[in-house]
């Protein structure tokens, strides 16, 4: 036999909840139902779409023309609360298209009432966001273009400035310093053009669908695409409403995107140590040390390299989300928008941090130089010399070329230092010649292939990112 809990008393707590909810299941409800807390960073979005609404409901018979226009002057009055800072937000009216048209009511009367004939709140959140999530896309490649451009001035000031390649984090051959920017260069490129595409495939207008069956007012979907700025209305009414893919892509670009900034970010934090002192960072991107002096901490590359975390959450978050639901919408979709707006702000964030180091940061040439210089970074420019100039198969190059880093090794230095004589112990073919492509100078102007370190490339590099990025 179990106790049987006494009922809670009207308008006190939930004795299991405690006073977190303290009206009870009512409050839960609230709680978990309400989105306003989030969405209404998309007001702007819901109140142009309102007005493009009301515009083709007057322009096809639907709607008067007198009601239209105290609609979209209602609207812009709301528009100017919000931004003024004048608006009160209420969770009880759940969401920002409630909110909104509870406040046009309260400034208009009852042709509020009429602005939602021929839509449905699935067919308003999927437009609403579809909006947002586009503008985001362009702001994303905005800041995109601005880090690319700091990497080119990099790039363009450093472009013969020698600096060790790496595999593995071990010294592999030479390469130039704005040879290793442009390489983030093209990367961010890659990022732009993802969001672009994904930007070009969510550019179909949801507004019409209404719940997920289309309505049969006489509306003209073709009009509201246009005034939103879309290519066109999208073509089957339950997709319209029901799926978030745009919303997954733009994430999945974020991703990738804050994958390519935390990787180099990892290598500003490496490089800026003590051990390596290829860079230095200013101060407006770094901090110090609450009990030791010396210490100048890469807390920005830092936290930008932990921000694929967060990004990388959310999409997966959405994902999940989406992964099992029927057509056409569940309220499950709500939870579609706190991971993009994260995800988004801490994109933006990201870039512009990175943007900032970049811009601000030195590179330590000498430091760079001499690092290039060691670890027989130019056994490779041996090996093909012996291929190209003393006809031994690469392999054979390969096996006399290991054994002269061994003797360099053994002796304590570097290819370069060892004698004629000493490199014509591992094969007589050797000549004076190969000291030609020994130095790493020598080495990273004899890579002139396209794409290739030679600092002629790199300079054709800079000036054709230049052009296109204007």
């Amino acid at each position: 036999m179990t106790d049987t809990p006494k009922p809670a008393a009207p308008g006190t707590a939930n004795a299991m909840w405690g006073g977190r909810f303290a009206a009870g299941p009512d409050a839960i409800m609230t709680a978990i139902n309400a989105s306003i807390a989030f969405d209404r960073r998309l007001y702007a979005q819901d109140i142009r779409g309102s007005r493009a609404h009301a515009a083709m409901l007057a322009a096809t018979g639907i709607l008067s023309d007198s009601d239209a226009e105290a609609v979209g002057e209602g609207l812009l009055t709301v528009l100017s609360e919000i931004e003024g800072g004048r608006f009160t937000f209420s969770e009880a009216l759940e969401d920002i298209h409630m909110n909104v048209e509870a406040r046009l009511k309260e400034l208009i009367g009852e042709p509020a009432g009429r602005l939602h004939t021929a839509r449905s709140r699935n067919d308003q959140v999927a437009t609403d966001f579809r909006l947002w999530v586009r503008d985001q896309c362009d702001a994303a490649i905005e800041g995109l273009q601005a880090l690319q451009r700091a990497l080119l001035r990099q790039a363009e000031a450093g472009a013969d400035w020698v600096m060790p390649g790496f595999t593995h984090l071990q010294t592999a051959q030479p390469v130039t310093w704005g040879h290793h920017m442009l390489a983030y260069v093209e990367m961010l490129g890659r990022d732009a053009r993802r969001f672009a595409d994904a930007r070009a495939r969510m550019n179909e207008c949801p507004l019409g669908a209404a719940a997920l069956a289309g309505t049969s007012f006489p509306i003209d979907r073709e009009m509201t695409a246009k005034a939103l700025g879309f290519d066109g209305p999208m073509s089957n009414s339950l997709d319209a409403v029901s799926d978030r893919d745009f919303a997954l892509e733009f994430l999945s670009a974020a991703a990738i995107c804050a994958t390519h900034l935390s990787r180099f970010a990892e290598e500003l934090v490496i490089w800026s140590s003590a051990q390596f002192r290829f860079v230095t960072l200013s101060d407006r991107f770094t901090t110090g040390s609450s009990i030791m002096p010396q210490k100048k901490n890469p807390d920005a590359a830092e936290l930008i390299r932990a921000k694929i975390g967060r990004i990388l959450g959310a999409t997966v978050a959405l994902f999940t989300v989406m992964k099992g639901l029927p057509l056409a919408y569940s309220k499950d979709m709500q939870e579609d928008k706190e991971q993009v707006f994260d995800a988004a702000d801490t994109l933006m964030l990201a870039l512009a941090a990175m943007e900032g180091m970049v811009r601000d940061m030195t590179a330590n040439r000498g430091a760079l130089e001499r690092a290039a210089s060691s670890g027989f970074s130019t056994a490779t420019d041996l090996a093909d010399w012996l291929v190209r100039c003393a006809g031994l198969p690469f392999r054979e190059a390969h096996h006399v070329t290991g054994s002269l880093v061994a003797l360099a090794e053994k002796k304590g230095c570097d290819l370069p230092e060892l004698s004629l004589a000493e490199l014509q112990s591992a094969h007589p073919a050797i000549t004076q010649e190969v000291y030609s492509v020994l130095g790493v100078h020598n080495s990273v102007a004899s890579r002139t292939s396209y794409g290739g370190t030679a600092p002629a490339q790199v300079s054709a590099q800079v000036a054709r990112w230049k052009k296109r990025l204007g």
